[in-house]
């Protein structure tokens, strides 16, 4: 028997849950199935525009992901496509599944969110990103329009086997695992001792699967699925989140520590001495081994990295290019450019073998793979690499963004410092530079600064962040949040 779907006004139903660069919200008070459901469709509708005739769906660990994930599928046999489901994947085995499979994709995920939020990330063929300027916009807009039309709906009859009707499964673990191995020389690895603290996220189905055939000697911590996340929060720039990670890396002298976010595409190290990699160290790490194989290659590089960065890339022959924050700048940049690889300082790390796509792991063998060939322990194979001190990412509430943008550029202007608005605002004295950027969601800038040294470091982020209060005069709260936060 059918039934109507209830009546939603068009004008901010979905609003709050679309961001930047995917769908995200608390369930199901701004996410539910019906919405879940109507997102499906219309992202069905978009991408069968283009010629598509089925979209892989995977979810991570998360208890509603199963019903929402049962919901988007719904959305996109209503749109008249088939579903290939993917089951319980990590993000960026998404990501290869679409450009192995030639597939559109959806992932069920809320990243490093706590348990009670969930959401979903969407790519086109090849694992091409959908933000906004390229087609989520459009995909809101479309959803809000169904939420508001009452249409009968016939719920999905399932077969004997549990599959319904234009619905088939794939298993892409194996495969992914292969493509992994096929970034390193896998018979130069030796036997590393491995931690892995995968949170009780899809770290620890892909973590054993990829590394564990290897020759290392691999432990993981918190391995079992569970999206409730009852050790600690799947979120690895927090450096509270480290702790357990740090001390068993000291407790069984390891010689590296891993620690993945909880849809896995995101990665951060920790060296044989518990002393955690930045997402700037780690980019150079990857981007020299991959520059030594791949000389005159071009590499890119978020505008909060380090300088560190571009000098190492330059050092190794590369062509390095500056973006703006965010994947779908970064793609759309790999893809003009022909980069072999780009980083960002929140550890997400793109290659162009992957479909341009971000993988923790690949990062993560890469350097387990450098670890390998250089017989010395990561805590002095970073060192060459290390060349300033960083603030980390400073949040700052304020009530006029634009007029305090505005405003330390005009204090700044008559100092000569080189000033670029290619995110937010970057303001460059040549011994110190800071980038000021507005938050996609709330009413935060957020302050990122290196300097030639801590001492430096210090005072001129205090500097920076007087003066932001000084300009707003909401004497609003600031919150320091390690290098930045990833998706």
């Amino acid at each position: 028997m059918s039934r109507l779907r209830p009546v939603m006004p068009p004008d901010a139903s979905l609003a709050k849950v679309f961001k930047a660069y995917d769908v995200r919200g608390v369930v199901p008070d701004d996410l539910d199935e019906e919405k879940v459901r109507a997102i499906g469709e219309a992202f069905g509708e978009f991408v069968a525009a283009s010629g598509a005739r089925e979209v892989l769906v995977g979810r991570d660990m998360r208890e509603s992901g199963v019903p929402l994930s049962a919901a988007f599928a719904d959305g996109v046999l209503a749109a008249g496509l088939g579903v290939v489901d993917a089951g319980l994947i990590s993000t960026d085995m998404l990501y290869f599944g679409s450009g192995a499979l030639g597939l559109p994709g959806a992932m069920l995920t809320a990243s490093h969110n706590p348990a009670r939020y969930n959401g979903i990330k969407l790519c086109l063929p090849g694992a091409q990103p959908v933000g906004q300027e390229t087609g989520l916009a459009r995909i809101q807009h479309r959803a809000e329009e169904l939420l508001a039309s009452p249409r009968p709906t016939q719920p999905r009859e399932r077969s004997r086997r549990g599959a319904a009707p234009g619905v088939s499964t794939t298993d892409l673990l194996a495969e992914f695992a292969r493509h992994v191995h096929g970034f390193v020389d896998v018979g130069s690895l030796r036997p590393l001792r491995i931690v892995a603290d995968t949170a009780n996220g899809m770290g620890g189905l892909v973590a054993p699967k990829v590394l564990g055939t290897l020759p290392f000697e691999l432990e993981v911590l918190y391995g079992e699925l569970d999206g409730s996340f009852p050790n600690h929060p799947a979120d690895p720039i927090q450096p509270e989140n480290l702790v357990d990670l740090q001390r068993r890396v000291l407790e069984t002298g390891a010689d590296v520590g891993l620690a993945f976010d909880g849809d896995a595409d995101r990665v951060f190290l920790v060296d044989d001495t518990a002393v955690p990699l930045s997402g700037s160290l780690t980019t150079a790490i990857v981007a020299a081994a991959i520059l030594d194989e791949h000389p005159g290659e071009t590499v890119l590089y978020n505008l909060i990295c380090s300088k560190a960065v571009p000098e190492v890339i330059a050092e190794h022959g590369g062509v390095g290019v500056r973006t703006r924050v965010g994947h779908s700048f970064i793609k759309a940049v790999m893809a003009e450019t022909g980069a072999v690889f780009g980083g960002e300082h929140s550890g997400h790390y793109y290659f162009r073998d992957n479909y341009r796509a971000d993988s923790g792991i690949i990062a993560a063998l890469v350097v387990l793979s450098v670890l390998s060939k250089a017989g010395v322990p990561l805590s002095v194979l970073r060192e060459p690499f290390e060349r300033y001190a960083a603030s980390g990412e400073i949040n700052t509430e304020v009530h006029d963004i634009a007029g305090v943008l505005a405003a330390v550029e005009r204090h700044f202007a008559p100092s000569g410092a080189a000033i670029d608005h290619l995110d937010g605002l970057t303001v460059d004295a040549g011994e110190w530079w800071f980038n000021l950027r507005p938050s996609n969601t709330e009413p935060l800038l957020r302050l990122n600064l290196e300097a030639a040294d801590q001492g430096s470091c210090t005072r001129h982020t205090a500097e920076v962040l007087e003066l932001v209060a000084s300009l707003d005069g909401s004497g609003a709260r600031t919150d320091e949040e390690g290098e930045g936060r990833g998706t």
